[in-house]
């Protein structure tokens, strides 16, 4: 099976900066390449956007056959095979590339998991010369009740630790989402890496300066681990965080 390619380690500070702030970000409008639509009038599927009129996670505790599309340029996103465009989807996000799962097929549309509100938003996209398509052997989970992380690979656990998870107050969010960047901060505070994903808090709409992404980061004090005391995120020891951050970008993240 073909590998999703590495992405790029080294992004654009502002964009890191903002998603430090809360494990979310802030990033412009990105303009389109392709004919047809303006698709710098619709709604982006980012982080940092709401998506409406868009169908919501067919199976959002399901696995999937690992296939994950990139964008090589924005693309329409419809809200069934053949419809009009009513969001696009950009080629980056966070400054790293766009690699989204594929949820379902029809017609030559694929049916993918897209990084916006509300958690589990999905959209149709050709399936045409603008997109590559790859597939991911990797798998990781999330037991919020256990507060474990588990990564798989070609069906074989390589990794079990205990993490730190949201608290009541602020609960990580359950179902299916995806590894979407690979932030470095110039100067880390609480981790030397974030791996933000496509899901946001369920109860804060926005949390320092952010839109409340939810990611996997590490942290300095270790006592943390198997507690639920974060605002959503989760929070990894720093073998795990290293194992992470050498997953393709686009692999499922399953959160039960």
């Amino acid at each position: 099976m073909r590998r999703v390619r590495r992405w790029r380690r080294a992004l654009a500070s502002a964009a890191c900066a903002a998603v430090m702030a809360g494990c979310g970000g802030g990033d412009g409008p990105t303009e389109s390449r392709s004919t047809g639509p303006d698709l710098t009038r619709l709604p982006q599927a980012t982080t940092f956007t709401t998506l409406r009129g868009l169908p919501q996670d067919p199976a959002p505790q399901a696995e999937t056959d690992g296939t994950v599309v990139h964008p090589t340029s924005t693309v329409e996103v419809a809200a069934r095979p053949g419809g009009p465009a009513v969001a696009a989807l950009p080629e980056q996000q966070l400054d790293s590339p766009t690699w989204v799962p594929v949820v379902g097929a029809r017609d030559g549309w694929l049916q993918v998991l897209l990084p916006s509100r509300p958690n589990g938003v999905t959209g149709w996209i050709r399936d045409d010369g603008r997109i590559t398509v790859a597939r991911t052997s990797h798998l990781v989970k999330v037991d919020l009740a256990q507060r474990r992380l588990t990564l798989w690979e070609s069906g074989r656990k390589t990794g079990t630790w205990t993490v730190a998870v949201g608290a009541a107050e602020t609960p990580t969010p359950k179902g299916r989402t995806f590894l979407l960047a690979l932030l470095k901060p110039a100067k880390p505070t609480f981790s030397p890496l974030i791996v933000p994903v496509g899901a946001h808090s369920e109860t804060l709409e926005t949390f320092g300066g952010g839109p409340g992404t939810v990611a996997f980061h590490g942290w300095r004090d270790a006592s943390v681990f198997g507690k639920a005391v974060t605002h959503g995120c989760i929070r990894v020891p720093d073998e795990a965080l290293t194992r992470l951050s050498r997953i393709p970008l686009g692999t499922l993240v399953l959160v039960t």
